[in-house]
């Protein structure tokens, strides 16, 4: 666990998005509309990326198959994801609270 927490922590925006986006089993592409969708097209996934991510997560026991149905393979968060996911969505609270709190010093 340790060592997965090292590999991805802090996660890129990437990661951190296609892992939000699993909230429920979701399909490469469906990811990618998620994501869109989510941050109002402030972030434009490609496939290349989403895939090699995926990837990534898989090898590393992130995320599994939920199924894979003609030519579409269904993704799904695991629980070893869900405590990194966690854990990212606390470190932003933090990073989020530090900038509320501070950004008046940059104000004149």
């Amino acid at each position: 666990m340790d060592k997965i927490f090292k590999t991805f922590l802090p996660m890129t925006e990437t990661a951190y998005y296609i892992l939000l986006s699993l909230a429920e089993p979701r399909h490469g592409y469906a990811i990618i509309q998620h994501v869109e969708d989510i941050t109002k097209g402030r972030i434009t996934l490609g496939s290349g990326t989403v895939y090699g991510t995926l990837t990534k997560l898989q090898n590393n026991g992130v995320i599994s198959v939920f199924s894979d149905e003609k030519r579409r393979t269904v993704y799904e968060i695991t629980e070893i994801g869900k405590k990194l996911i966690l854990s990212e969505i606390e470190r932003i609270k933090e990073i989020y609270e530090n900038a509320v709190r501070f950004e008046g010093d940059f104000y004149e």
